[in-house]
């Protein structure tokens, strides 16, 4: 019996090390596969490519501005956003709802996330474009019209379509996911640190802010690093109603582009060697974004829990 349990674990560590060392092998050959794919337009155009906002391929004259302006601009808004909504869900369901409305909300959360991403970009190109251009994106206009430096921002025309709305439609698909992780960390705070803290007289806030807050970041941290990271990689829901304009305009009312977007556009008509190596080689720009924002969170995270163990 014991040997055949030594056995056992020797199969279950030789498995469980191969699965690792796949997951590995994976990783570098996408890594591979990207930067052989872009070596003819690095090898075009350099490092001017990351900056250079023409994109034209009559000409074949390739840049990753656009893209990258719009990627980074669509997310960091829709993160504006969704972590506070997504914050303010998870801190009203598990500190201040009523056991009646705790599951139905908790389910019309989980069913949030599990709408595909295609549905999101009809839902907003049929329904919240139009309700966009025809009331929020013209208050904008008319209020900041006036005022320095946002009166560019919220330039018009309102054409419903846009980086705000994109943004928009992100931070609804992220708020489910960060609702959800933010809600299970909650829910780990051992209830009698609460509960001391409400023997002691503190409000429902002071709570929040001094025991839950505190005890979760490294968790709350992670849920929003899980939704930045949906956000820079979403592309069916952003291509519809991104507007999908190769050029980086002062207004977020403005059409724009994502990189995300610009290859699902237009991968199936690249038709020459240097068009199909522009647009891995926009592909191989957002795998550095994204692993340099979930590397960033991991350090993050690192220094967090040294500064608790000290």
């Amino acid at each position: 019996m014991l040997r055949r349990n030594q056995m056992l674990d020797g199969v279950v560590k030789v498995l469980t090390r191969i699965a690792a060392i796949t997951v590995l092998v994976m990783l570098g050959g996408v890594i591979v596969a990207l930067v052989d794919g872009s070596i003819p337009a690095l090898r075009a155009y350099g490092f001017s490519f990351i900056y250079t906002e023409s994109w034209n391929p009559v000409t074949e004259k390739f840049g990753a501005a656009a893209p990258i302006f719009g990627t980074v601009v669509t997310s960091f808004i829709a993160m504006l956003i969704g972590v506070p909504l997504s914050l303010g869900i998870a801190i009203f369901l598990t500190e201040l709802c009523p056991p009646r409305l705790k599951r139905p909300i908790s389910t019309a959360i989980e069913l949030l996330a599990g709408i595909p991403s295609i549905i999101y970009g009809i839902w907003g190109l049929f329904v919240l474009a139009p309700l966009l251009q025809r009331t929020l994106q013209p208050w904008l206009i008319s209020a900041f019209e006036d005022i320095p430096v946002l009166s560019n921002l919220f330039a018009g025309p309102p054409y419903g379509i846009g980086i705000l709305t994109a943004a928009l439609i992100l931070s609804i698909m992220v708020l489910p996911f960060i609702t959800s992780i933010t809600r299970d960390v909650f829910e780990t705070v051992p209830p009698m640190l609460k509960e001391s803290a409400y023997g002691l007289g503190c409000t429902t806030w002071e709570v929040v802010r001094d025991i839950v807050l505190p005890y979760t970041r490294t968790g709350v941290i992670g849920g929003v690093m899980l939704g930045l990271g949906r956000a820079l990689g979403e592309t069916m829901a952003v291509t519809f109603v991104i507007g999908n304009a190769h050029r980086i305009a002062n207004s977020l009312l403005a059409p724009g582009t994502t990189i995300s977007a610009s290859i699902a556009n237009e991968f199936t008509e690249a038709d020459g060697e240097l068009y199909t190596s522009s647009l891995i080689a926009l592909g191989l720009i957002l795998f550095v974004i994204t692993f340099i924002v979930l590397a960033g969170a991991r350090l993050l995270l690192a220094r967090m829990k040294r500064a608790e163990g000290k």
